[in-house]
């Protein structure tokens, strides 16, 4: 074979090679086939492999076979991460692998507010589309309040299984920085007062001075009269829907703090980190009474003189407003 024909060959295959390289990476940063947006989900310890078969699966790339292979060649070497991720339309197999590289995948929260009782807490979960199978009504006053992440087809139960983690963490930080104003003894009756506080006030800096009313109140072997506490045993947490009947006033039933001195049995709602903070560390306050404001506050008494003519000035309030 002669010098040019081994050069023509030469340049042949160089110029073949070139094409399939340019081919090569035309697959694999060109459009790929996906026609709309669309979420996939690699599971938590996915090989490379496995992710592929996935993509595939979803239309994101052609073939899994062609992408691991163009992977290996242009992709690198860091591995996949678990999760839910978004895929852009016509995303091409280099943007769907760095996406499973380097993206933070889709975070999906369920938000438990403060003071939610525990019934509802289980309708949050229980209407969230996305969590699997079911889950009990969690006992009340375990949940920590708080916005909890989940993947795509997570069991309910694992949610609430964190929740709850995080309400004995939370207890555990805080029970060591209770003061000697605090009277709860244990974090089990920490968390039934602080319930009480979370129903009585929806204003963050009433919370240590509600908080130190009801301290004043247990400590004098008063009554605590907090009216959510004649509505729990009721509803177990979920609206009244209509005014407290006299006959619920006098009822004895272990809740009811207008029939009995000391804490409730138990909690009456899910408290949030604050109003727990409040009963281990209650305002110092001679307040022993506090009515409604009108203003979405309270005003604080020491004498129930006092706290008489206050309640007359909510009652004007009230009546001028069309509600007596």
């Amino acid at each position: 074979m002669t010098r040019r024909r081994v050069g023509c060959l030469a340049v042949v295959l160089i110029a073949a090679l070139a094409l399939l390289a340019v081919g090569a990476w035309r697959g694999w940063s060109g459009a790929g086939p996906l026609e709309a947006p669309a979420t996939v989900t690699i599971a938590d310890g996915a090989s490379l492999t496995a992710a592929a078969e996935t993509l595939e699966d979803a239309g994101v790339i052609h073939s899994q076979d062609r992408f691991l292979m163009l992977a290996r060649l242009f992709g690198g070497d860091e591995p996949v991460r678990a999760g839910e991720y978004e895929m852009p339309a016509h995303v091409s197999a280099s943007q769907a692998l760095r996406i499973l590289q380097r993206e933070v995948a889709v975070q999906r929260f369920v938000t438990i507010p403060e003071g939610m009782p525990s019934v509802l807490v289980r309708d949050r979960l229980m209407a969230e589309p996305l969590l699997t199978g079911e889950v009990p009504v969690p006992a009340e006053g375990s949940v920590l309040p708080d916005s909890y992440s989940y993947e795509r087809g997570e069991s309910r139960a694992a949610v609430l299984v964190r929740m709850q983690a995080a309400m004995r963490g939370e207890l555990a930080r805080l029970w060591p920085r209770r003061t000697r104003r605090s009277i709860v003894r244990t974090p089990a009756e920490a968390v039934t007062l602080a319930s009480i506080v979370e129903k009585e006030t929806a204003v963050p800096a009433e919370r240590r001075t509600v908080a130190g009313v009801y301290t004043n109140r247990l400590r004098e072997g008063m009554m605590l009269q907090a009216d959510p506490t004649i509505i729990y045993p009721i509803t177990r947490g979920r609206p009244l829907g209509r005014r407290i009947r006299r006959s619920e006033i006098r009822q004895r039933n272990g809740y009811n703090t207008y029939a009995m001195t000391g804490l409730p049995a138990g909690p009456i709602a899910n408290p949030g980190r604050e109003s727990i903070a409040a009963v281990l560390d209650p305002a110092p306050t001679d307040a022993l009474y506090f009515v409604a404001d009108g203003r979405g506050g309270h005003v604080f008494a020491a004498t129930l003189e006092e706290h008489n003519r206050n309640v007359e000035r909510w009652y004007a309030i009230r009546r001028a407003r069309g509600e007596m």
